[in-house]
């Protein structure tokens, strides 16, 4: 294309969008991707603090040889138009090529458009503007600001709590928000008390016979309360004191902002947030649907129309009332409408099972936005209990017109869709009843709700922290350090109390139930928790729920103009920095340590705490020159605050010798995967329920032979040469197992033929060239896009795999997916960039 000798040269920030725009387009356009930004911050530093916070932005390596096809190709249009994304990083990606490739940024022509469509595309030629400075002040203002938290707060951490954590302005908030939660959940006591419903049984007007169920209105104190109460219920005369008939009108949800559609997403559709946003970023550069980092409810007339012309031609006129919704947020700077299908008449899509739920999901969700009320009435009826003060009552609802539910209902709404379904007997006042019987049984109070990842994107929204278009990045930073796990745990099984009361007569009965199953949960781990507490007592401000929504607030009025990006950094950064200074000098050391008590044994103290590699327990004194003390990691269902001593002393029982099987040791243990038996330098997990303190030689030597057993199933040839080489059955396919590396067969080899000096030959080729993790600049990111002890490893990964630009367009669906985190570099820092903090302190 750079052949022509006359073309007009459009950039966008990824592969998979110029594809799309390239076909709407004529031929005197070239459509190329810069592959995200193509500057950020170097490693080392970055901003200037005696000039202004002025950023010292770098080309990164792996970005080179995209930069330089760019700078070919701008030279020789006729004209360059920038057509990144609508939003303030969007804007800061059209301000950096401008610089770079030496635009005029007052003049070059900057294209947005909300949906990647024919239509959309061509208007936005027809009415370009310049570049919206204030965006891009916004954008450097988080960067700087983030950049500078992350290089003076996690060398706090470092040196006083643990080596190599991290933390962020708005990542350490959201940990405190689990932190306090799971501390909540900590100090929760449940109470006991008991329900009672009653059975009523009366004589309809129809003739038939019905039974009426209907709950007490209140719990009951204990089991003696309970008992009273149903002797009472056996004396009493029954009849229907109130029929309570009210109409209501149920109003649809407004279409999908990127919060809420990350949090139906997770309800409906069990996706992550990550998940969510990487899919909706390939739909949207498919042109499918519009853009999904927005704040707005609003949708443009046309797509009201085409809603309308869709609900009527398929359910109705009566279906349709148009619903304009109004947003909320003050500062919805993104692009200025809901997500929706950018073509109402395609009701499905092509494409992977999660784009086509999505898509679908959008789809009925936008649609509905657009429909009638649900019209219900709801009729209860009341029984007054033989107290005299309390009452029994049963409700339904009726749809008398089903509206928009007919086609969307929210994830709350499908829960009652179930009581919908209840019929009540048609009832007068003072109609006769007679009690069939009561039943009561013993229930609890139910804790604080842990966080999923939809939970907490609405909290962050609520608190007006961070931004909804950095919550994907935010809740994979907070996890991917260690801070967080999400996970599914097992509840527990507990005994109740029951009490029937029929025909007279009061029976007893004792039964369980499982309770405290949490389900893809965020568990905040003692790492967090230590940290939390070592930043709120050292760093209030940055901790603070308010303080972090101002900060927000600045930002925006930084977009509209209305502050100066400096200032913002300035007045945040000058306190801060004196805060660090002074922590640094003066703040003790925080291991979160808590003494359990003495060891029964040694005599010794016996204590919980964060250790270098995690919370253990640990038996002695850490400065005890005679005797070293003894460690022991918590489970991960353990923690510092509340393992007791009993339980700490028990992790001490691992590993256990249980013998000998065929002349060597079996040991038992437990590692980093769960409990194990160890044999003959081979490991076999226990099985679910197996208890490693309890597991006895007989029962390990079963495992032993099962895995042996298992094994044999999967190998299809072993070498007298060497058994560390063997070629196995995998879950994708066969592979030469060497050691604890996997060695991929070349397609079209036997699996069942290879020769040992085949195999040997494959295994050499592998450690001389071992493969690479894919990674490269994709999307938004740059070459500083995760934190922690790993990410400089990621960083040289990621460069060493972007040598051309040629290469990076074979990746291109990689680079879409990877886009669609759109993570905000300033929350999520490397660790190589923080190391610049030393250099930059002696400077100082």
């Amino acid at each position: 294309m750079a052949e022509k000798n006359s073309y007009q040269l459009v950039i966008v920030e990824s592969p998979a969008k110029a594809k799309t725009i390239g076909q709407f387009l004529g031929n005197d356009y070239v459509v190329k991707s810069s592959y995200g930004h193509i500057r950020d911050l170097p490693k080392d530093d970055g901003v200037d603090l005696e000039h202004g916070y002025a950023p010292r932005y770098v080309i990164p390596d792996d970005k080179k040889q995209v930069v330089g096809e760019l700078m070919k190709l701008s030279k020789g249009a006729t004209s360059v138009w920038l057509a990144s994304d609508e939003d303030r990083e969007g804007e800061a990606i059209s301000w950096h090529l401008a610089e770079v490739l030496d635009l005029d940024v007052a003049t070059t022509k900057r294209i947005v458009f909300h949906e990647i469509t024919k239509g959309a595309i061509q208007k936005a030629i027809k009415t370009p503007r310049t570049i919206n400075m204030n965006l891009v002040d916004a954008q450097q203002a988080r960067r700087v600001l983030d950049r500078l938290v992350g290089f003076e707060l996690s060398p706090v951490l470092w040196r006083k709590v643990r080596p190599n954590l991290s933390a962020g302005r708005v990542q350490s908030v959201a940990v405190r928000i689990l932190v306090d939660r799971e501390r909540e959940i900590i100090a929760f006591r449940p109470k006991a008390n008991f329900s009672a419903s009653a059975i009523f049984g009366l004589q309809g007007k129809d003739g038939k016979s019905y039974e009426l169920h209907a709950e007490l209105n209140h719990r009951l104190d204990d089991e003696e309360s309970a008992e009273a109460f149903l002797r009472l219920c056996a004396q009493g005369q029954y009849a229907v004191s109130r029929v309570e008939v009210k109409d209501m009108e149920r109003s649809p949800a407004p279409p999908f902002t990127t919060s809420t559609l990350q949090q139906e997403a997770s309800r409906k559709l069990g996706m992550s947030v990550s998940q969510t946003m990487r899919t909706a970023q390939t739909l949207y550069e498919a042109g499918l649907i519009t853009y999904m980092r927005t704040d707005s409810v609003n949708l443009s007339d046309l797509a009201m129309e085409a809603a309308a012309n869709q609900i009527v031609g398929e359910y109705g006129a009566e279906y349709y009332h148009k619903n304009q919704y109004k947003t909320q947020s003050r500062g919805a700077q993104e692009a200025h409408e809901a997500i929706r299908p950018t073509d109402v008449s395609k009701k499905s899509v092509d494409g992977t099972p999660q784009e086509k739920r999505l898509y679908d999901l959008i789809w009925k969700r936008m649609v509905a936005s657009q429909m009638s009320k649900a019209k219900i009435e709801r009729t209860t009826i009341i029984i007054d209990a033989p107290d005299g003060v309390s009452y029994f009552s049963a409700s339904a609802d009726i749809v008398k017109f089903d509206g928009f539910m007919r086609l969307y209902m929210e994830s709350d709404d499908s829960d009652e869709a179930e009581e919908e379904q209840v019929k009540l007997p048609g009832v007068g006042v003072g109609d006769k009843l007679t009690l069939l019987g009561v039943d009561s049984r013993e229930k609890w109070t139910q804790r604080p709700s842990r966080y999923n990842e939809a939970a907490l994107v609405k909290k962050l929204e609520e608190l007006g922290i961070g931004r909804p278009s950095t919550y994907a990045s935010t809740i994979s930073t907070i996890q991917s350090h260690g801070y967080v796990v999400r996970e599914t745990r097992e509840g527990a099984t507990r005994e109740f109390r029951s009490l029937s009361l029929r025909n007279g007569n009061i029976s007893k009965t004792i039964g369980t139930e499982n309770y405290g199953t949490e389900r893809n949960k965020l568990f905040p781990t003692d790492v967090a928790m230590v940290t939390t507490d070592f930043l709120m007592d050292n760093f209030q401000n940055v901790m603070s729920y308010d303080f972090t929504a101002n900060m927000e607030t600045q930002l925006d009025e930084v977009a509209e103009g209305q502050l100066g990006w400096q200032a913002v950094v300035d007045d945040f950064y000058r306190p801060f920095h004196v805060r660090v200074d002074d922590t640094l000098k003066n703040a003790p050391k925080s291991k979160g340590e808590r003494m359990l008590g003495i060891d029964p044994a040694s005599g010794k103290n016996v204590y919980a705490r964060i250790g270098r590699f995690g919370p253990m327990a640990q038996i002695g004194e850490s400065d005890d020159e005679a005797e070293k003390p003894r460690f022991a990691s918590l489970h991960r269902n353990q923690h510092i605050e509340t393992i007791t001593l009993e339980e700490a002393l028990k992790l001490f029982k691992l590993p256990r010798d249980l013998g000998e099987f065929e002349g060597k040791k079996v040991v038992v243990g437990s590692g980093q995967f769960g409990p194990y038996v160890r044999h003959d330098d081979k490991y076999v997990s226990l099985k679910k329920g197996d208890d490693p303190y309890t597991i006895d030689l007989a029962e390990a030597i079963e495992l032993i032979l099962a895995k042996r057993q298992a094994d044999q199933e999967k190998t299809i040839k072993v070498f007298d040469e060497d058994a560390t080489i063997r070629v196995l059955k995998g879950r994708y396919g066969p592979y030469i197992a060497y050691g604890r590396k996997n060695v991929k067969i070349p397609s079209g080899q036997e699996p069942s033929e290879l020769t040992y000096e085949e195999c040997r030959r494959l295994c050499d080729e592998y450690d001389a060239n071992p493969p690479q993790r894919r990674g490269g600049q994709r999307g938004r990111t740059s070459a500083q896009t995760t934190a922690g002890p790993s990410a400089a490893k990621t960083t040289r990964a990621a460069g060493s795999k972007s040598k051309t630009a040629d290469k990076a367009v074979t990746t291109s669906k990689a680079a879409t997916k990877a886009d669609s985190a759109k993570i905000n570099v300033s929350e999520t820092e490397a660790k190589s960039q923080q190391e610049g903090e030393k250099s930059r302190r002696k400077k100082q």
